[in-house]
């Protein structure tokens, strides 16, 4: 997710460490912020492969300060990860937000949708958070502790609420001629 946060954010144009490091951190949000200790070692990584450049230009006094550019290969690198993002980015709630954040920069529509499709995919094979003796999959109907069921409500909620949404989206493809997938949710797939 950080790496894909780094290239996405630079696809806009170069930019200063700091301003980089406090646009990862409002997209990771309060779940997940970035340190410098995670941050700068994989702008390293990123540089070493070639996918970014790093010059330094004079800031306050005599400090000096780091813009970081998206290269050729770096777009390509962006593309690609968007274009097929790892299970774990279609399947966890907060990576998916990073691709989501950056789908848009893919050129074809049909791409964007064939990630939200694998999504929705996800999101509609039933699942539960918890089981019975018989490792049968529990409602939040059958749940009696009123936290363990409020957390399974409101996983339902947020994932009825992002299926309806890619459904939305995915009507467009009526008019390209794709064919559309129609499911609801049987149970709430927890966010992860």
């Amino acid at each position: 997710m950080l790496e894909l946060a780094i290239l996405g954010n630079l696809a806009d144009g170069p930019l200063h460490g700091y301003e980089l490091r406090r646009r990862v951190n409002r997209l990771s949000g309060y779940a997940r912020p970035v340190s410098e200790g995670s941050l700068y070692p994989a702008i390293n990584r990123l540089v070493k492969r070639g996918l970014l450049t790093r010059h330094s230009e004079p800031g306050a006094g005599a400090t000096q300060r780091y813009v970081l550019t998206l290269t050729d290969a770096g777009r390509e690198e962006l593309l690609q990860r968007l274009r097929d993002p790892a299970q774990v980015e279609i399947t966890d709630f907060n990576r998916f937000f990073a691709v989501l954040a950056f789908l848009s920069l893919l050129p074809e529509v049909k791409e964007q949708h064939a990630v939200l499709r694998r999504r929705l995919e996800f999101l509609e094979t039933p699942a539960s958070f918890f089981h019975d003796e018989n490792d049968r999959s529990l409602r939040a109907e059958d749940v009696n502790d009123p936290y363990r069921r409020g957390m399974m409500l409101t996983a339902r909620a947020v994932t009825r609420t992002e299926c309806a949404w890619i459904h939305e989206i995915l009507d467009d493809d009526q008019d390209l001629g794709m064919p559309q997938q129609s499911a609801t949710p049987q149970e709430a797939q927890p966010p992860r």
